[in-house]
């Protein structure tokens, strides 16, 4: 389960962006996440697109409002279950998101007034369809690699 939340201004993204983002935000994460290209794990993921008003975001201490049109800003937080997130995958997701949202807004490189965080939900504090989950029970889903399950317990000492 992974939720990616993308908080930009008003208007920064088009429908046809968001759109976009919303499949490849989805494989930036899922691909470093279960080991390899797999679809049918996609429904795991949401993508959360947050429009924010130029005058309730502030970069340098000013707001964008008071910066003016040219000014870009935005926050793509990555929150995942727990499981194999050294820090090697960690920067892999990171550096994959920045990329995906550049390439989806036509620019060469991402701006330095975009920042990915990225949090892990500790093993039992994740809850869905009326229980608590864990990601052990999705290991068996035949979506994550065979290296990437065992990474994954190894991480949890599973």
């Amino acid at each position: 389960m992974t939720v990616i939340t993308v908080n930009s201004p008003k208007g920064r993204l088009s429908q046809e962006q968001r759109s976009r983002l919303a499949e490849t935000l989805t494989d930036a994460v899922l691909v470093p996440e279960v080991g390899q290209f797999a679809p049918a794990a996609r429904v795991g993921f949401q993508v959360h697109f947050t429009d924010r008003e130029p005058g309730m975001m502030a970069i340098g201490g000013r707001l964008l409002a008071d910066v003016g049109p040219g000014a870009d800003a935005m926050v793509i937080d990555v929150t995942v279950m727990d499981g194999d997130w050294r820090q090697e995958v960690r920067a892999e997701v990171i550096e994959r998101v920045l990329a995906t949202m550049a390439d989806a807004c036509g620019m060469p490189e991402p701006s330095p007034a975009w920042w990915v965080t990225f949090r892990v939900i500790d093993e039992g504090s994740w809850g869905s369809r009326g229980g608590v989950l864990s990601v052990l029970s999705l290991l068996e889903s035949g979506v994550f690699t065979e290296e990437k399950a065992a990474a994954v317990r190894a991480a949890l000492g599973a």
